[in-house]
């Protein structure tokens, strides 16, 4: 099809700017740091099993405007009505007022021209899922985005989108954050995070359509946030912020429940921000640098400017398999205690480093590429060499969470805020943390021992990360103890 409409983005459709007024009262239950007992998941068992429609559930059955009867739809519905029944319970209990369900669903094709209007357009070539305030519906294409959703990521990531909608449905109704453009971030983030406390409902095994593991399920969940992000930050339109906003939202509200996230407003995600960079300096930069011998070079070399180990160790770029007597080598890049060497298969480093593409017949990619991938996973296996200096075991799960903690350090150090006063040769681009998310939450080799050993939770390698962005080492050091 040529011409598509719509970039794909899963956001709420405010057509009309309507200022919003009112706060939110404090949440039920206890409130969890995001931090709390990183080796399970914000408190729950770190589960293997499936994720996805639970088996032997009938479908829910719901009036849908332009429906084709398809197993996408029946998908939607599912997911709609677990939504509402969390929030029947939590809204009320959240707000001091009854719950008020969207007044219509509406599924489309968007290569179609017959289609029903949503949200008072045409939805020919409307490539999209969203939330309409002008008349309290919630309508999705059915035909491209959905499908390619659940292919990718699972059906749990089909029902996250919903939860994210329904959430600027729950803003509306019960009028927490305006309407006005500077609001825009709040009203996206906090979307986010009533989307990840939804989520806790599946994963605490409280939903009657769908069920969800705390390892690879949420992992897959916690990527389609990735996927689905603010991929330019020099666009005027982005506000759904970066994939690393993304994920810490969802985090939160899974994390700390909609208590958290009612509370959210500009100033709490300008702290998270800190001094990341948000945009480039000029709109045709991309931010990558070309993984070489020669930059890698320049990446340890800063390494060692943050942190001034007294024996730094040494790095040979002759392949990641030094012959090491104590430890199993890690391709593309690992470290060997005995030796104090860290080794490089250049070439399979920089493939790594290399920024993927979607496919022409695709709609999402899968995993964010590009040379932060590369560098963040050397920077993991600088931090072996300090943990090591420092007597910390280096074949524990407290060794992978630290060196992602630590791996986090340096990312901030290289924020060019604080790029002086660290010694930094090389500087963070604004998409840089958005890779190293990504490959936390793929492979998580950036969150392993000294043999590649990670752990199985990609939200609690992510959490690592963040804590190091935004804490720095010492929290590192008496987070992530033995």
């Amino acid at each position: 099809m040529v011409g598509r409409r719509v970039v794909i983005v899963t956001s709420s459709l405010f057509a009309v700017a309507a200022l919003l007024a009112g706060c939110a009262s404090g949440t039920n239950g206890h409130a969890v740091s995001i931090y709390h007992d990183p080796f399970r998941v914000a408190g729950l068992d770190a589960t293997a099993g499936p994720s996805g429609l639970r088996p032997g559930a009938p479908n829910a059955d719901r009036a849908i405007t332009g429906t084709d009867g398809g197993d996408i739809d029946a998908l939607a519905a599912n997911a709609i009505t677990d939504i509402e029944t969390y929030w029947a319970t939590e809204y009320p209990a959240l707000f001091d007022k009854p719950f008020e369900p969207v007044d219509e669903l509406i599924s489309w094709d968007p290569t179609e021209s017959n289609g029903p209007d949503f949200c008072e357009e045409t939805t020919e070539e409307l490539i999209n899922a969203g939330y309409c305030s002008i008349d309290h519906t919630i309508g999705w294409d059915r035909e491209l985005l959905l499908p390619e959703v659940r292919e990718k990521f699972g059906e749990v990531a089909v029902a996250f989108i919903f939860a994210h909608e329904y959430g600027h449905a729950v803003q509306r109704k019960a009028g927490i954050v305006g309407g006005k453009r500077d609001a825009a971030l709040v009203r996206e983030q906090q979307a986010d995070c009533f989307g990840g406390a939804f989520l806790r409902h599946v994963a605490e095994d409280k939903a009657a359509h769908f069920t969800m593991n705390t390892s690879d399920g949420l992992n897959k969940v916690l990527a389609s946030a990735v996927a689905i992000r603010d991929e330019d930050p020099n666009d005027p339109e982005s506000h759904h912020g970066s994939a690393f906003e993304r994920v810490t939202a969802t985090q939160i509200g899974f994390t700390d429940g909609a208590g958290a996230c009612a509370k959210m407003d500009a100033d709490e995600i300008e702290s998270r921000r800190a001094d990341l960079p948000q945009q480039f300096a000029e709109g045709n930069d991309s931010g990558e640098l070309p993984v070489t011998e020669a930059t890698l070079d320049e990446f340890v070399k800063t390494f060692q400017a943050i942190f001034d180990l007294p024996e730094p160790p040494k790095v040979v770029f002759t392949g990641a398999d030094t012959g090491c007597s104590d430890a199993v080598a890690t391709e593309p890049v690992s470290y060997c205690p005995s030796t104090n060497t860290i080794g490089i298969s250049v070439d399979d480093l920089a493939e790594r480093g290399t920024p993927g593409r979607v496919g022409r017949r695709e709609l999402i990619q899968t995993n964010i590429t590009g040379d932060y991938n590369a560098y963040v996973l050397l920077a993991s296996r600088y931090t072996l060499a300090m943990q090591k200096e420092n007597g910390q075991s280096l074949d524990t799960p407290q060794t992978a969470l630290r060196a992602a903690c630590l791996s986090g350090v340096i990312t901030a150090a290289l924020s060019p805020t604080n790029a002086a006063a660290s010694g930094a040769q090389v500087t963070l681009s604004p998409g840089d943390l958005d890779e190293a998310v990504s490959g936390l939450l793929t492979d998580g080799l950036a969150a392993s021992d000294v043999n590649g050993e990670t752990v199985p939770s990609g939200f609690a390698r992510v959490d690592a990360f963040r804590t190091g962005v935004l804490g720095g080492r010492e929290v590192c050091d008496s987070r992530y103890t033995e």
